[in-house]
C-alpha cells in the first residue's frame, strides 16, 4: 500500500485565506444586496504596465515564427532577464552577484516554500511571529515544527513583534539552523533599518544560521535609508537567501513571476560537517523540479527594467501607497493605533475596546461590509490585530474609511 506524508495531516484544516472566504460567502448569501468592499486578501488591482503588456504580445508573436520560436527554456531563467536583474535590483546598490546566483521562477510563494527541498528535516526554525503562513506550513509538510499545543508549534522558535517592542524582532530565545526574515514585513507593513538588519546578519554568522529573506515587498520602499537588499549588508552572502517577486512590484498576481538570488559563497553542512554549496543544490533541485518560468512572462519581466516600465511600474506602486496613506490617515484620526503603511502596502491596526482578531474582522464584516485580514491567522502575536491591504480601487478605499468613520463616531 502506498503510505502518504502523514506530516500532511498536522496541517490545520483551514488555511488562512480560505477560512476567510468561507465567511465572507456566508456573509453574501444573508446581504446579497450589500456591497462588499475587500481589503483582506493582497490582489493587486492595477492592470499591467502598457511596456508589459507590448513586451509579452511581442514574446507570443516570436513564438508563432520559426525563426523566433522558444521551446523549453533554461530552469534558472533566461540570461536577458538575469542580466536586468543583476544590473537594475543590485549593481546601483552595490551588490554584486554573479548570473548563476539568480534563479527565476513562478514567484516568491513557491520559492519560499520549495526551498527546504534542499535541508534536512531536523534543522530547526525561527519565524518573526506574526508571520506570513507559508513559512510555517511548508516546514510542517517537511517534518520540523513537531506538534501543535496552543497556536504554537513545540519545534519552532517564535520571535514576537508586538507594539512593546515597537515590532522590531530581539534575537532568538535559543540557537536556530533556518531563521525567516520579511522586510518590509508581511503583515505588519513595518521594516528594518541597516543597522537592525546588520544584527541579524551577524547573528547568523557567528552562529552558522541560514536566513531566508523574503524581500518581496522592496519596491515599496519610501525611505532612502532603509535597505531594500540583505546583501546591502557585509557578510550576508554568506548566510542569506533573498527571495524577490514582481507580483505586487508589477501587477505579475496572476501572470506569475519572482527570482531567488542564492549566493555561491552560502554553505550548507552534511552531519560529518563538510561544507556544501547551497547553490549547486538549488540548482540541481530546480533542474529536476521545475521547468522553468515561460519566455512570454519573463519577457514582461525584462520589460518592468525598461524606461517606460519603471515609469510605469512607480505608477502603480505610488497608486497604492497613496492607498496605503488614506487608510493610514484616516485610522488614526479614528483613534486606533496604526502600523505600516509607510514603507509597505499593509497596515496593521490594533482592535478596538479590547476585541479578538476574529470577533474584529465580524463585526467589521457585518456592521460596515469591510472585509479585513484577522491578525491572529498570521501567529500568536498577531491576536488583537487586522491587516488591511492597500492594493483596491482608490474610491473603494475612500468609501471604506468613510464607513469605518462614520461606525467608529
Amino acid at each position: 500500500m502506498a503510505l502518504v506524508n502523514e506530516h500532511f495531516l498536522k496541517l490545520q484544516n483551514n488555511y488562512l485565506f480560505a477560512d476567510i472566504a468561507k465567511r465572507v460567502n456566508s456573509f453574501k448569501v444573508t446581504h446579497p444586496k450589500e456591497k462588499l468592499i475587500r481589503l483582506g486578501i493582497g490582489d493587486v488591482t492595477r492592470p499591467l504596465a502598457p511596456a508589459v503588456r507590448e513586451a509579452m504580445h511581442r514574446a507570443v508573436d516570436d513564438l508563432g515564427t520559426v525563426e523566433r520560436f522558444h521551446g523549453y527554456g533554461p530552469e534558472q531563467g533566461y540570461s536577458f532577464l538575469i542580466d536586468a536583474i543583476i544590473k537594475n535590483d543590485y549593481t546601483p546598490r552595490g551588490v554584486s552577484l554573479e548570473p548563476s546566483e539568480v534563479f527565476v521562477s513562478d514567484g516568491a510563494k513557491s520559492d519560499t516554500g520549495n526551498i527546504g527541498d534542499i535541508l534536512r528535516h531536523d534543522n530547526s526554525i525561527g519565524v518573526t511571529d506574526p508571520v506570513y503562513p507559508v513559512y510555517i506550513d511548508s516546514n510542517v509538510m517537511a517534518g520540523r515544527t513537531g506538534t501543535l499545543d496552543g497556536g504554537k508549534w513545540s519545534d519552532v522558535v517564535y520571535i514576537p513583534c508586538t507594539e512593546e517592542n515597537g515590532f522590531i524582532p530581539d534575537l532568538p530565545v535559543r540557537r536556530v539552523d533556518i531563521l525567516y526574515l520579511c522586510y518590509p514585513n508581511n503583515p505588519t507593513g513595518t521594516t528594518l533599518s541597516k543597522e537592525e538588519l546588520k544584527k541579524w546578519v551577524n547573528y547568523a554568522l557567528a552562529n552558522d544560521v541560514i536566513i531566508m529573506f523574503d524581500a518581496a515587498y522592496e519596491a515599496f520602499i519610501q525611505n532612502p535609508d532603509i535597505p531594500h537588499s540583505i546583501y546591502e549588508i557585509k557578510g550576508a552572502k554568506k548566510v542569506a537567501i533573498e527571495f524577490r517577486s514582481y507580483s505586487k512590484t508589477a501587477g505579475f498576481t496572476g501572470v506569475r513571476c519572482g527570482y531567488t538570488v542564492v549566493p555561491k559563497e552560502l554553505n550548507g553542512f552534511t552531519l560529518d560537517g563538510r561544507r556544501v554549496l547551497l547553490n549547486s543544490l538549488w540548482n540541481r533541485r530546480q533542474s529536476t523540479k521545475f521547468n522553468g518560468t515561460s519566455y512570454i512572462t519573463q519577457r514582461g519581466a525584462e520589460a518592468v527594467y525598461s524606461p517606460e516600465g519603471k515609469k510605469q511600474v512607480k505608477e502603480s506602486i505610488d497608486y497604492y501607497m497613496g492607498n496605503a496613506r488614506i487608510m493610514r490617515e484616516a485610522l488614526q484620526e479614528c483613534g486606533l493605533s496604526v502600523y505600516g503603511g509607510s514603507d509597505a502596502p499593509y497596515i496593521w491596526m490594533k482592535a478596538p475596546k479590547g476585541l479578538s482578531s476574529w470577533k474584529f474582522f465580524e463585526k467589521l464584516l457585518y456592521e460596515t461590509y469591510i472585509v479585513g485580514t484577522p491578525g491572529v491567522g498570521f501567529g500568536p502575536s498577531g491576536e488583537g490585530y487586522l491587516r488591511f491591504s492597500a492594493f483596491g480601487d482608490r474610491n473603494d478605499t475612500l468609501e471604506a474609511m468613510a464607513r469605518l468613520k462614520k461606525w467608529l463616531g
